[in-house]
């Protein structure tokens, strides 16, 4: 019987812990979960497991009396006791909020504080040396299994070794919020976006439901989770999609150094990923074979397709059914790129505050540059000046303490405004055509929209990432990050001079298709790549405008006075 069968109307509607219920009872020993531990070693995990060990520890939980609806916060990488103490969370009757394992000590103790946290799960980190001092004084931890050994907190092993588990199979009303998600930040202030177990539950069915017309209604999805766990992308459609299926298996990576050898050991049928990856993946392939050789093998009919097999096959992606990018914009020629390899990459379209539910794209309906149509269940409107507006069934119940904004994010009749400007071809295929608040003017008096002149100096195969800026200037302004073979032939005066020649060549080409007032003036190239370690990208790699022009903000004046086409940033 299928998630649908299980939702129907003359029963109460099921809540995602019911699933799991089910699953532990009649598939107790199908694996769940697959977390590498040290080169190639594994640990499985099946449903009896995963859910016995969340009994024990929602039972201990419960020992501690917290009060109903407890904030319970987990700091970790993805592993598969992020999964096990979430529901450990649910079932002892608490929320969740999860929190990036890459985010700076001022962001974690702003959210463990803003939460109201009455206990932090610490998993699996590699910077927990430059974290720790963010735990505010008093705050209960426990350390999970994969934990850094600098620890001193009671440890999940421990705990459930000596805890009977929790007998019954708790329900939780439709309206206790399930999860608070704090934004990644990339605009401001991190906001707790709320959402609840009716809601969660109820877009989670769906998701596996479109999922399954992607796959087959007879494959069973085996998926790597490596795209944060604290992200609302990969909390849907990996670890709630998957907990309402139960049919699934989830593997892990261990770390970056080890990410090909984890991702060749899923062989994953459904694959997420965002463009910077999307475009590692591809420059990874022209490193060991350049592009117009390859581009040469494809075209020959009879090699062609044996070679992009191949290149599929060593890039762990030879069983993907279904591949998809979100959270920003990815250029068409990247996504003509891997079908011409026979990946059929699609694109969709989420945020927090929808639960990453609202467009997706699909075999009928797809279009480079546009992020397919609304899924089922979810209205859309271009409003005037168009913002994209949207009501999902994954809606959140609001901002946690900013009622404030609430009544700022939504329309009279209950439509969420996204921020996002788009349009829609007649048969629903929307394209996002910028954000609002990227937009700005210049001293010509001008507004400019900066993602559409981005995405054409991204399809330049030096570029690995852009933003145009220029607020206040006499004309708009790209700073690029060259991709890292070309970051690593910039001190090579040949070299150099051959970056200069084919960045003029590519202002040029994008001018040349610009109105006058977005023409850019010039192209600075960055000292050093973005990252979310130097602050100018978040923990899911959205870019931090704010960041970058403030680095370079005393240094533009001098640039424009110049008149160079390409200037070399020294910080």
């Amino acid at each position: 019987m299928n998630p649908a069968e299980l939702q129907s109307a003359s029963s109460p509607p099921r809540q995602i812990l019911d699933f799991v219920y089910e699953h532990e009872a009649q598939a107790p020993d199908r694996l769940y979960l697959t977390q590498p531990i040290g080169g190639r070693e594994v640990v499985d995990y099946t449903w009896g497991q995963v859910v016995g060990q969340a009994r024990r520890m929602a039972a201990h939980l419960r020992t501690r009396r917290f009060e109903p609806g407890a904030r319970i916060a987990i700091l970790s990488a993805n592993c598969a006791h992020f999964i096990i103490a979430e529901l450990a969370i649910w079932m002892a009757g608490g929320t969740s909020v999860a929190i990036f394992p890459n985010e700076s000590p001022a962001t974690i103790r702003f959210v463990l504080e803003h939460s109201d946290a009455s206990l932090l799960f610490v998993g699996k980190l590699d910077q927990w040396e430059q974290q720790r001092s963010a735990v505010p004084a008093g705050l209960p931890c426990i350390a999970l299994p994969l934990a850094p050994t600098a620890t001193t907190f009671e440890t999940w092993d421990s705990i459930t070794r000596h805890t009977a588990p929790q007998a019954q199979n708790v329900a939780r009303a439709p309206g206790d919020l399930a999860m608070i998600c704090y934004t990644s930040g990339s605009t401001g202030e991190p906001k707790g976006v709320m959402h609840s177990f009716e809601r969660l539950s109820d877009t989670s069915i769906r998701i596996v439901e479109y999922l399954k017309g992607l796959y087959g209604t007879g494959v069973e999805g085996r998926s790597l989770s490596y795209l944060p766990l604290a992200h609302i992308y990969e909390r849907a459609w990996v670890e709630c999609a998957s907990l309402v299926d139960g049919r699934g298996q989830i593997y892990f990576t261990e770390s970056l150094a080890t990410f090909a050898q984890d991702l060749i050991r899923a062989r994953p049928n459904g694959f997420i990923s965002v463009p910077r990856l999307w475009l590692k993946f591809q420059q990874a392939v022209h490193a060991r074979m350049p592009p117009e050789v390859l581009d040469g093998l494809l075209k020959d009919p009879v090699s062609g397709p044996v070679v992009a097999r191949e290149v599929l096959k060593g890039m762990g992606l030879d069983q993907v059914i279904a591949a998809s990018s979100g959270s920003a914009p990815i250029t068409p020629e990247l996504i003509d790129w891997y079908r011409r390899l026979g990946l059929n990459l699609m694109e969709g379209y989420g945020m927090t505050e929808d639960f990453a539910y609202s467009h997706g794209s699909s075999e009928v309906f797809h279009a480079p540059g546009y992020v397919g149509v609304p899924l089922p269940g979810v209205e859309v409107r271009i409003a005037d000046g168009g913002e994209i507006l949207i009501k999902s069934p994954g809606q959140m119940v609001g901002y946690y303490k900013r009622p404030d904004l609430d009544a700022e994010a939504f329309t009279a009749d209950g439509f969420f405004r996204t921020g996002d400007q788009g349009e829609c071809l007649p048969n629903g295929l929307l394209r996002i055509t910028g954000r609002l608040k990227e937009i700005f003017k210049t001293a010509k008096g001008k507004y400019v929209a900066p993602a559409p002149i981005e995405n054409r100096l991204l399809a330049h195969p030096m570029i690995e990432s852009a933003i145009v800026t220029g607020s206040g200037q006499a004309a708009p302004y790209a700073v690029v990050v060259l991709t890292e073979d070309w970051r690593a032939k910039v001190d090579k005066a040949l070299s150099r001079a051959q970056i200069e020649s084919g960045l003029r060549s590519l202002l040029a080409e994008v001018n040349g298709a610009l109105a006058g007032h977005e023409k850019l003036g010039m192209v600075v190239v960055s000292s050093q790549p973005w990252s979310v370690e130097n602050g100018c990208l978040t923990p899911t790699l959205k870019i931090k405008r704010s960041r970058i022009e403030a680095m370079l903000g005393a240094q533009v004046a001098h640039w424009f006075a110049h008149k160079s086409p390409v200037v070399w940033a020294t910080s």
